[in-house]
């Protein structure tokens, strides 16, 4: 084992490889429920050859390899489920171009949420990205190949729907580029080559990608949210529906809490709203808390609870401390806007079993195309029993999403082995034969899609 370590010295350097116990302590768990689990070795590699060599190390070696970005999925995906070597991403940290006429951004995978926004910020301020409700030393890549949201998909989809172009280093070590960046064009676009869908969604078992381009949009000088309440959750998907039709919100977002406690029971609304001018920022208000939603205000349905200026980015992780023990993970469900009431009462009645307070969020994806909900549970992570809560909560919302029709979002190996049982047979083949070629010793993230 000690030749493998001094291999790894030998592609990166002595400075970003480590096998000593407290390294791989770190290492060896996310801040969910996960069981903690201890990688061999821990590796920090700074470009794309370094990720092919330390690849092709693991395939002669026969020696797992999980790839690592911000390292906040919550949901294990990064976990070393059978230890091996994890190749931590974030030195490859480079903002390669910002062109603001394709408006799109091309990135090395390390590049967090929180990076891109401030660099945009300083040198690009005409343009934003669709950024999670996420901390903001979260990366890129990680929440595209996850298929994650951000505040502005509504209406543009899911930020893996945002992406021109990849750089990838697949399981067996050769690099692959996808969209126009393959002919040797620029990337600014992922049309209208041959699609090859191998990487999102995969929890990092079919390759690292270590490029991406991601779509950029207007940043607008206006900004802000107003917010809306009802109390009955049977009208969140019609008022969801109104709001999408006006076309004149950037991001809305359905949720209740039970903290703090005047608020629990009701449904907020927030609407994020933005504009060139004082004259479009009123007809934007006008269609949509007048047009839209005037009818719930006239009959004591709902309440406008007004319009804030300036735009704080929404963050589940700042009030899901209720435990106070640093831990809480949720379950993402990708559902049908129609199914937000039995998503709020279930979600509820699975946290009050479990003595915890109760988080569902919703967020509009597309032109009210779909809901991303996050059921979100709360734990102390000092104290066992909340986290054994935590997890039996997760995994009956896991159950719950698939009985209501949804999609498990992120789903860690519990919600795995629920969505392959379902599977489409000839799915399931094909998937199996697609892991086979890429990654036919085995050794890319194993323990997720295990059996597919």
């Amino acid at each position: 084992m000690k030749s493998i370590y001094e291999a790894l010295v030998g592609i990166v350097d002595g400075e970003h490889v480590s096998d000593r116990p407290e390294e791989l302590y770190i290492y060896s768990f996310d801040l969910g429920t996960a069981q903690p689990q201890r990688p061999d070795y821990v590796v920090a590699p700074r470009t794309t050859q370094q990720v092919q060599d330390i690849v092709r190390l693991a395939n002669r070696e026969k020696i797992p390899v999980v790839p690592l970005g911000g390292g906040l999925s919550l949901a294990g995906l990064a976990v070393p489920l059978k230890g091996g070597i994890l190749v931590d991403l974030k030195r490859m940290d480079s903002i390669i171009e910002v062109n603001e006429k394709g408006r799109y951004a091309v990135l090395e995978c390390g590049v967090s949420q929180a990076q891109l926004t401030s660099y945009l910020a300083r040198n690009h301020p005409g343009l934003t990205h669709s950024e999670p409700g996420a901390p903001p030393t979260a990366t890129i890549t990680g929440n595209v190949m996850i298929h994650g949201q951000g505040d502005l998909s509504q209406p543009y989809g899911f930020n893996s729907d945002l992406v021109n172009g990849l750089e990838v280093v697949l399981p067996t070590g050769e690099v692959c580029r996808f969209g126009s960046c393959a002919i040797g064009a620029s990337w600014f676009t992922n049309h209208p080559l041959p699609d090859v869908g191998l990487f999102f969604g995969w929890c990092g078992t079919t390759g690292i990608v270590t490029r991406l381009s991601i779509r950029l949009y207007p940043a607008k000088p206006i900004r802000g949210v107003g917010q809306f309440v009802v109390e009955n959750e049977e009208l969140v998907p019609e008022i969801m529906e109104k709001i999408t039709r006006t076309q004149m919100a950037e991001d809305i977002i359905a949720y209740s809490r039970a903290i703090p406690p005047f608020g629990m029971g009701l449904q907020h609304f927030t609407v994020n709203i933005a504009a060139d001018s004082e004259k479009e920022l009123e007809f934007k208000q006008e269609l949509i808390w007048d047009d839209a939603l005037g009818e719930y205000i006239r009959r004591g349905d709902g309440g406008y609870l007004g319009f804030t200026r300036g735009l704080e980015r929404p963050q589940i992780s700042k009030t899901s401390d209720y435990k106070k023990g640093g831990g809480f993970e949720y379950v993402g469900g990708i559902m049908p806007i129609e199914t937000y009431p039995r998503c709020y009462r279930s979600g509820r009645e699975i946290s009050e079993r479990h003595g915890i307070p109760y988080t569902v969020t919703g967020r509009c994806i597309g032109v009210g195309h779909s809901m991303m909900f996050a059921w979100t549970y709360a734990f102390n992570r000092a104290d066992p029993e909340t986290i054994r809560q935590a997890r039996e909560a997760l995994h009956e919302t896991d159950d719950l999403v698939l009985e209501l029709g949804g999609v498990i979002w992120k789903p860690g190996t519990y919600g795995q082995r629920l969505i392959m049982e379902r599977l489409d047979p000839g799915t399931r083949t094909l998937m199996k034969r697609i892991k086979e070629v890429l990654d036919p010793g085995g050794i890319m993230n194993p323990g997720n899609w295990e059996g597919i």
